[in-house]
């Protein structure tokens, strides 16, 4: 009887796991689908834009600049009486995310200055108290993704906070932000003070800042705004399990959303990792769900003199490594102080929504390429289809597709009713192709099999 009583715990357990699997499988459908969102660093530090006392942020993305330049707190609060974002216009940015092909949206609600951009009745450090604007900017975002279709998610840095007080700071060098004749002096106070250099941070403590900050805004969040798709954590900076259990109970006010890994590591793992800016070997990879989050230019947050922007031909390539190997890519962007998103940062956008128009159907749905990695581009799989997508155009006219035994039934380049002739030998099957390739950045092969792969 004791043996039947522990198969039958046995199968009971396993019946659950199964069930709580397709659970989770369900919940995550739509982000494995989508593959490509948008991320959004907005806030007050796109006032300062980078500079501070007429020196540029010696290191890191405009949007530590208090930490690094270590502002102190009424003075950095002086910024928000300078963030009046008339020009912000919540309608245009999902339009501009959703023609680049993005299918969802992560915004900075609050990030490590503890600025809301939203009304909470948690913290007058927010939109609607604190600036001229005095109007929440969530809340046109919000109904914006949902009259296109855009998922909607919301980053919230839970544990750092630099002026709700109570909050952590993540100790940097005083080097990193501007050439500070008091250098030692600040290094020393900030060692001593766990990473603070304002006295006013620290009148209260850390528990009490989840009490009274983190966790009624997180409630907020997932209460004010309809379907919340992601909650999007991030620097778990003296985090602690009893906190980190707080804010996750908030979850089941949305009882679909995703959280990444960032709550605290390693007993809160949430739903996916999340590689900052640089895409995994496969080597890297462990079967977790996965996104690269990455920037335009070099910097997260606004700032004024960095220009240094990607080509649209390697955000493009970017997605499609990042596809091929099972992964979703959240490119940023970092919008000014007015509201509106950089000039080079919308035409950047537009190129990416050209050829995802034409070859979107090679990233969408797409899981992971079932062969060996190929020096010509990459491959993503649906269901018996291949995806091929060429980056480098073979001059000889052939591809060699190694690996490839399951016998083609059909072969065409998306964006044109031109068919492809396919040549099977061995282990490997070669595709006869146009002198000149269609698309510079990566034509797109599509390839339909016989068979199983």
């Amino acid at each position: 009887m004791k043996k039947i009583s522990a198969l039958l715990a046995c199968l009971l357990l396993v019946q659950c796991l199964q069930a709580q699997n397709s659970a989770n499988d369900q919940r995550m459908k739509w982000w494995r689908e989508a593959r490509f969102g948008m991320f959004i660093h907005w806030g007050v530090y796109a006032v300062p834009a980078g500079m501070y006392k007429g020196y540029p942020m010696a290191r890191g993305g405009g949007e530590w600049i208090m930490n690094r330049s270590k502002i102190p707190v009424a003075e950095y609060q002086g910024y928000a009486r300078q963030f009046n974002p008339v020009k912000y216009n919540a309608e245009q940015w999902v339009l501009m995310a959703k023609n680049a092909g993005m299918k969802y949206i992560v915004i900075t609600a609050k990030h490590h200055d503890g600025f809301a951009l939203f009304n909470s009745k948690a913290s007058q450090w927010d939109i609607a108290d604190a600036t001229p604007y005095g109007k929440d900017l969530l809340k046109p975002l919000a109904e914006a993704c949902k009259k296109h279709g855009i998922k909607l998610g919301f980053y919230y840095s839970q544990a750092q906070d630099w002026n709700n007080p109570g909050g952590s700071a993540a100790r940097k060098d005083m080097r990193e932000g501007w050439p500070n004749p008091d250098s030692a002096k600040v290094d020393a106070y900030t060692k001593a003070h766990h990473g603070h250099w304002d006295p006013a941070q620290e009148t209260q403590t850390f528990d009490q800042y989840i009490n009274n900050v983190a966790v009624p805004q997180v409630k907020e969040l997932l209460t004010n705004y309809g379907e919340v798709a992601v909650l999007w954590w991030d620097t778990p900076t003296n985090m602690t399990d009893d906190a980190a259990k707080k804010l996750q109970a908030q979850l089941a006010l949305q009882p679909n959303i995703i959280t990444n890994d960032r709550l605290k590591r390693p007993n809160f793992p949430g739903d996916y990792k999340t590689p900052e800016q640089k895409i995994p070997n496969l080597s890297e990879l462990d079967g977790r769900d996965w996104e690269t989050c990455m920037t335009m230019n070099g910097t997260w947050g606004f700032k004024s003199y960095d220009h240094k922007w990607k080509s649209v031909e390697t955000m493009v390539r970017n997605l499609v490594d990042i596809a091929s190997k099972g992964g979703n890519y959240l490119l940023n962007v970092g919008p000014t102080a007015e509201g509106e998103f950089p000039a080079e940062s919308i035409k950047s956008l537009q190129g990416i929504g050209e050829w995802m128009k034409v070859n979107g159907e090679a990233v969408y749905s797409t899981k992971k390429s079932p062969l060996e990695p190929q020096p010509w581009g990459r491959i993503t799989c649906k269901n018996n289809t291949l995806y091929l997508s060429v980056f480098e155009w073979p001059a000889n006219g052939k591809l060699e597709v190694a690996g490839l035994k399951n016998k083609v039934k059909r072969a065409t380049l998306l964006g044109s009713k031109q068919g492809v002739k396919a040549n099977a030998a061995g282990n490997n099957t070669s595709f006869s192709l146009p002198a000149a390739a269609p698309n510079a950045i990566a034509s797109v092969i599509k390839v339909e099999l016989e068979g199983s792969l």
